[in-house]
């Protein structure tokens, strides 16, 4: 391996301090074209008829693919170390909330 490729393999990322608490999201809404995938992350509380939205992202299709095999991976590697994630009855609407939620809006 040249220097070049080592540096190459050295990515380095940034973490600002007002990024590194994070957002927490019980609830995700996922749409494409042909060009993009957009996720938006929301918080959604029992009682409450809204979803706010606290982060989008945005990604290339072959982005977000890479995406969907990391996610794999990791919970792969989560449940060999932690056991099954038991998930509820599956929903209709395409979302991940943690609770029965009527029809979305934006």
């Amino acid at each position: 391996m040249n220097d070049n490729e080592q540096k190459q393999q050295g990515l380095q990322i940034e973490l600002m301090p007002d990024k590194a608490q994070g957002e927490y999201a019980n609830f995700a809404i996922i749409t494409h074209s042909s060009s993009e995938f957009i996720v938006d992350f929301a918080r959604m509380l029992p009682g409450l008829q809204k979803a706010q939205v606290r982060s989008r992202v945005i990604l290339a299709p072959e982005h977000a693919k890479r995406l969907l095999g990391a996610l794999q991976e990791n919970i792969m590697r989560y449940e060999r170390t932690f056991g099954q994630i038991k998930m509820p009855q599956p929903q209709q609407g395409g979302t991940i909330a943690p609770f029965k939620v009527s029809k979305g809006e934006a």
